[in-house]
């Protein structure tokens, strides 16, 4: 499946534009870490796009988000590791383990995505152009800060042998591609 499909199976099955919105910046950060890492761009991509595909009917039980994806996404072929991605970017509440660099990259990455919006949402311009790196990984001790986003899941980015400093500079530079989609 290529991100155009993905993006539109995305958009069938989230209504909500805030995740939509999350889907496509995690997407657009996913593909930057692949660029980073030597990996195909594409298929990370993918995997940002549609790790949340079941939100919508699993975001009361998270014990059964990233399954229900993986089911629906199993019929479209998508190729195992991205489906196991997704599964593994829930994993504690699936009692799984993260083994693959794509498994920490979309943990990481998807995370990310929150604090950068969030820290744009305090500017007063509330534009993504206006961040800067350090902004972002300023707000990361801050834990009142966007309390809902996981700082230890932020933190695999170092997994994946990238520090947070050069990670955060990386999701900025992403988003901020396709900040007009984003609204920011």
């Amino acid at each position: 499946m290529d991100l155009a499909a993905a993006r539109q199976l995305m958009e069938v099955h989230l209504a909500d534009q805030a995740l939509r919105r999350h889907c496509l910046a995690s997407a657009a950060v996913l593909a930057a870490l692949a660029r980073r890492l030597g990996q195909d761009e594409e298929t990370w991509a993918v995997a940002g796009m549609l790790h949340d595909l079941d939100y919508d009917q699993t975001a009361g039980d998270m014990a059964r988000h990233g399954l229900v994806s993986a089911e629906m996404l199993a019929q479209r072929g998508l190729p195992a590791e991205v489906i196991a991605a997704i599964k593994a970017h829930n994993a504690e509440n699936l009692g799984l383990q993260r083994q693959t660099p794509l498994d920490y990259a979309l943990t990481c990455g998807e995370t990310i995505t929150g604090l950068v919006v969030a820290t744009t949402l305090v500017y007063p311009d509330k534009k993504l152009s206006s961040v800067k790196p350090k902004s972002v990984t300023k707000r990361m001790k801050e834990k009142a800060f966007a309390a809902s986003v996981n700082r230890d899941h932020i933190r695999l980015c170092e997994e994946l042998g990238i520090p947070l400093n050069e990670f955060a500079a990386l999701a900025v530079e992403a988003m901020g591609g396709i900040a007009d989609e984003l609204g920011l």
